[in-house]
This record gives C-alpha cells, sequence and structure tokens, in this order.
C-alpha cells in the first residue's frame, strides 16, 4: 500500500478538522449545547490523532540500528494504536459523561434550554452544516486514495486484511466524523425545534457510543498488526510459486512470511534441494530464488532460505 496516498489522507483530514474544532467550540461557546462540545473535542481528538499518524510515518523510516536490526516499521502500528486509545478516551468516554453532566441538569430543570434558545440559536446548526461539508472534503479524499489501493475487495475486508493503518484509520475515522455531526444535527435540532433539552442529550450520547464502538474496531485490527501478521494469501502464492519455478529449487518444504511493517517484509522458508548439489550450486540457486522472489513481491525485503533434503514423513 502506498504511503503517499495514506499521508495525502492525513493531512486532508487535520485540516479539515482543525477548522472544524475551531468552529464547534465557537459554537458551544455562543450556545451551550452538550452536542457541540462533545463534537468539538472530538474534532480535537482527531487533529491529534492525525498528528500521531504523521508522526508514525515518520518515525517508522529511521534506519535499522544494532538494537532494532529490522527497522522501525512497526511504529505506525504502535501509533494506529494509541489513535484508538484516544479515541475512545478523548472522544467516546469524555462525549459519554458530558451527555450524563448534561442529562443531570435536565432532571433537575426541566425544559431550560440555557443559551441554545437564545440570540445565537441558529450559529450551531451553521457549524453543523458547514461541518459536514468541510468532513465529506476530507472523506472522499480517503475514498479515493483507499481506491488506489483496495482493488476488488470490500469496504470491510479492506479495513480488516490492510497492513498500511493510516487509510483504514481515517477512513473509520472521517465515517465516525460524519455520522456524529448526524447526530449532533439531530440532537441540536430537535432540542430547538421542541425546546426540550433532552434531544441534545440523546444525541450527545449517540456520539460516544458510536466513538467506543470505532475506538474498539480500530484497536482490535492494530492490535492484531502489533503482533505481526503474516503476508497476504495472494502475496504466499506468488512468493512459493517464485520459489518453485527457480532453478536448483524442487520445492517448498514450508515457508513463513511476517510483516516487519506495511511494506517490509519477511520471508523464511525451507526449501527441497537436490543431494547431488554442491554448496556453490545451491548458493546460486538462493541467490536466484531471492531474486525470483522480490521481482513478485516488491516489499520482501529480508528474505532467508534454508536449504533441506525433502524427507518422507514416518508412517506410525
Amino acid at each position: 500500500m502506498s504511503t503517499q496516498g495514506g499521508t495525502k489522507a492525513v493531512v486532508a483530514a487535520l485540516l479539515a478538522n482543525v477548522g472544524i474544532a475551531i468552529t464547534k467550540f465557537v459554537a458551544f461557546f455562543l450556545t451551550g449545547a452538550s452536542s457541540m462540545l462533545a463534537e468539538a473535542i472530538h474534532s480535537v481528538a482527531d487533529s491529534g490523532n492525525q498528528v500521531l499518524l504523521l508522526f508514525g510515518g515518520r518515525t517508522a523510516q529511521r534506519a535499522p540500528t544494532a538494537q532494532h536490526p529490522f527497522g522501525f516499521g512497526r511504529e505506525r502500528y504502535v501509533y494506529a494504536f494509541i489513535v484508538s486509545i484516544v479515541l475512545f478516551s478523548v472522544g467516546g468516554l469524555f462525549a459519554l459523561y458530558e451527555a450524563y453532566h448534561k442529562l443531570q441538569h435536565v432532571l433537575e430543570h426541566p425544559g431550560d434550554m440555557g443559551d441554545m434558545a437564545g440570540r445565537w440559536w441558529w450559529v450551531p446548526l451553521v457549524v453543523l452544516v458547514a461541518a459536514i461539508v468541510m468532513e465529506s472534503f476530507s472523506f472522499h479524499t480517503a475514498i479515493q486514495e483507499s481506491n488506489k489501493v483496495r482493488g476488488s475487495a470490500s469496504w470491510v475486508d479492506f479495513v480488516r486484511r490492510a497492513k498500511s493503518p493510516e487509510l483504514p484509520v481515517i477512513l473509520l475515522e472521517d465515517f465516525a466524523a460524519l455520522t456524529g455531526l448526524v447526530f449532533a444535527l439531530f440532537g441540536v435540532g430537535l432540542s430547538l425545534l421542541t425546546h426540550n433539552p433532552i434531544f441534545d442529550v440523546m444525541g450527545t450520547t449517540l456520539i460516544g457510543l458510536l466513538l467506543v464502538a470505532v475506538a474498539v474496531v480500530l484497536g482490535v485490527e492494530t492490535k492484531s498488526l502489533l503482533l505481526g501478521e503474516s503476508a497476504s494469501i495472494d502475496a504466499q502464492e506468488r512468493i512459493a510459486e517464485a520459489l518453485r519455478s527457480s532453478e536448483g529449487i524442487l520445492g517448498v518444504i514450508h515457508m513463513k512470511t511476517l510483516h516487519l511493517g506495511p511494506e517490509e517484509l519477511l520471508v523464511a522458508a525451507k526449501i527441497d534441494v537436490s543431494a547431488a548439489d554442491s554448496a556453490a550450486d545451491i548458493a546460486r540457486s538462493i541467490d536466484a530464488a531471492e531474486a525470483s522472489i522480490r521481482a513478485v513481491e516488491p516489499t520482501a525485503r529480508v528474505i532467508y532460505l534454508e536449504p533441506d533434503l525433502r524427507r518422507e514423513q514416518s508412517r506410525p
């Protein structure tokens, strides 16, 4: 997956969320709507998350060291996992707390609209519509960049199978942001229409539940990447075929792959060679096989091939 596409989507999301956060905070201070505060904090969390993704992408490019001989490619997974934690705590849990706090106020003072019914009642509606427009731009960019690498996979499979974390994270964040804006518009709009602040509480609650759910999905998927995932089935088949078709290699006894980063793949295989081959012949075969693997799978940066003789399994 292209790093450039992910970076473009992250930058677009960052610019959109900074502008959205500012306008939401202005609307909250003018009206006191809890949905606006929840959405403002959500946008701040998203902006911080995008900074984390950009920072992770930059630090992952460091050269390998003696202590980290396989490089730092997995740093992108680490920061993506931190994003899920931030989204869960700063976004989701704060929204749920704000909903609980506002509900207590509504129960103690039924029908009290506060500043929501004041002279600035129209501000949150304008802000939410403008935010939906800006967030749609970010979401459209993420979809465009994802389509370049998604192929025929469904969106669910793309999020689950993608080895590069940036695009799936931005897709889910933008989806949650757009849906949350709709919830906020629903809550604020119905509260203004009915003069009942309980709808604002409902909108805030829905925002919190949505962010918690998205954060859990992100956490589960990035945890799998952190633990270490193998290459895709297609990539494994290409690598195995490259080995089998290499001169001097009779077959593949077994093979394992591991992503050291989104664009860095480790390949370890035990290959079947002829007992009549000399050490020099085997070395040439391994060199040729490595070149064949890299030709069909450029992400295979680290390759270990162990020559062996295929032995029939003893019968019980």
